[in-house]
């Protein structure tokens, strides 16, 4: 069974989105009062959608949204139509709440069930799910899709790495999905237990967090597999699943007949001209239990319009190269932690783990100090120039001075959930 149109053209998808974008909006505004509210303030009617153009007079949704009529906001259909719903977190301390309905439920199976095809895998394949379960999206969306497409799901969950160890060589597993942090502490577990030639695992899905080229190298290396793929996806949009990137793996490509997805500038919340950077905002095109139009996702990439060799007709983003509440200011530059990551990745020596520590000096003047570990085997001796040729590199990329201190591989911390990369110690 195929998951993947292959008779779908570019002519055919803008008319499913503009069937699916006048549905969710007249959805909405008759079974939503906030988005009535919104509508209504916004002086837009949904018969007033008549084009794809229109999707620019429809106000932004945003987390906010989500925080308001806790703990079902935005809700679309009774409850009794409402077969589950799942959470992540919020910045009062609320959790974002999301519905589902049964359709809903499907519809995140059968797409997440694109991805694994996207990825090459068969029925016989055998995937070990690494990520969490319960109010989380990721374990229900990777075992759900993995059972949807035929595959055998080993649900083990964010376990330790002996049991990951464990499983991963009596189950024979072929495919591995986890978070990038988790997938290195286990291709370094494999490395350090000696493993590589017990276990089977061939491709690794990653997902939850951005990483950068060196740790996808180094987990490449370490566990000899085929293909690294990215996945992308949030609570608020079903949960992973939304895309992901082909053998080729140039840019992700995402569900377009089941998405809108616009980039925007974040200060003027303006579309940006095609291939540049900005803030992804989706709108979704069948979710029925908590529709989201214009959701300002906050994380940053740009759209591929350019046809892949793969011969997917559907559309790609790029790789998730930030987030914009993840950006921070050091001496009046906006820098986000993937500028110094792709830097890092450049320069010959350095491993895939790093820290950005920001801290204020007595005079009052910001530093910054850029903790970074050193490949495995490479000698402490040239730390000195390593650390140069670091500072050099980011004072010539990100146009700002730095101080780098390079410290013994495996010194940083390994862990099954996402890492964290900006330390900021200053005053406020």
């Amino acid at each position: 069974m195929r998951f993947i149109p292959d008779d779908l053209t570019e002519d055919k998808l803008a008319k499913i989105q503009l069937e699916g974008l006048k549905q969710t909006v007249d959805h909405a505004y008759t079974n939503c009062p906030a988005y009535r509210q919104k509508f209504d303030n916004a002086g837009i009617k949904p018969e007033d959608i008549r084009s794809l153009d229109d999707l620019l007079h429809l106000p932004l949704t945003d987390k906010e949204d989500l925080q308001q009529e806790y703990p079902f906001p935005l809700r679309a259909e009774p409850f009794e139509k409402i077969v589950r719903i799942h959470a992540s977190s919020g910045t009062t301390g609320k959790r974002k709440v999301l519905c589902y309905t049964q359709r809903d439920i499907d519809v995140w199976a059968d797409m997440f069930a694109r991805c694994y095809e996207l990825a090459g895998l068969t029925r016989a394949d055998r995937v070990q799910i690494a990520v969490g379960y319960g109010l989380w999206t990721a374990g229900v969306g990777f075992q759900a899709g993995c059972e949807r497409f035929g595959a055998m799901a080993v649900p083990v969950g964010p376990a330790n790495a002996e049991m990951h160890c464990e499983m991963m060589v009596d189950m024979e597993s072929t495919v591995f999905c986890s978070t990038a942090s988790m997938a290195l502490l286990m291709a370094e577990e494999i490395h350090k237990r000696n493993l590589l030639s017990k276990i089977k695992v061939k491709k690794i899905i990653l997902g939850a967090e951005r990483h950068s080229d060196a740790m996808r190298a180094r987990i490449k290396e370490l566990m000899d597999v085929e293909h690294i793929f990215d996945i992308y996806g949030l609570t608020e949009l079903y949960g992973p699943g939304t895309g992901l990137d082909c053998i080729y793996h140039n840019g992700i490509h995402y569900w377009s007949d089941l998405f809108i997805f616009e980039v925007l500038d974040p200060e003027t919340l303006q579309p940006v001209p095609d291939g540049k950077e900005g803030e992804l905002v989706v709108t979704t095109l069948k979710k029925e239990g908590s529709p989201l139009i214009r959701y300002r996702t906050h994380d940053v990439t740009r759209l591929m319009n350019r046809a892949c060799r793969c011969g997917v007709v559907f559309p790609r983003h790029d790789r998730i190269l930030g987030r914009t509440d993840d950006m921070f200011t050091y001496r009046a530059v906006n820098i986000y932690p993937s500028q110094i990551d792709h830097v890092l990745s450049g320069v010959d020596g350095t491993g895939s783990e790093y820290q950005i520590h920001l801290k204020q000096r007595e005079s009052g003047r910001d530093m910054m100090l850029i903790k970074v570990e050193r490949a495995m085997g490479a000698e402490p001796s040239g730390d000195s120039d390593l650390s140069a040729r670091v500072a050099t590199e980011i004072r010539r990329r990100v146009l700002v001075r730095s101080e780098v201190e390079i410290v013994d591989h495996g010194n940083m911390p390994r862990t099954e959930r996402k890492s964290v990369r900006v330390f900021d110690h200053r005053n406020g």
